[in-house]
């Protein structure tokens, strides 16, 4: 493997979800998700926004409002 490219490592300080107010697990693991769903999302929705404006920003936005936090706050650590 190429030097450069890995898994992302996201870190989250300040938080009180755990002893040690940081969070690595749940910022990577959600981010991870958040790529996975915007890969299939953002193309479908673009072409859905291609006939309903409304519903294809939804369906682009679903990845950051949606999958990102609850994939986030479901792991604590």
């Amino acid at each position: 493997m190429p030097f450069g490219v890995g898994i992302p490592i996201c870190v989250q300080c300040g938080t009180t979800g755990n002893p040690c107010r940081c969070k690595v697990v749940g910022p990577t693991v959600g981010f991870l998700a958040f790529v996975a769903a915007a890969v299939v999302e953002w193309p479908v929705g673009a072409v859905v926004y291609c006939f309903r404006h409304t519903k294809g920003r939804k369906i682009m936005a679903h990845p950051a409002d949606v999958v990102l936090p609850s994939v986030t706050n479901a792991i604590p650590i």
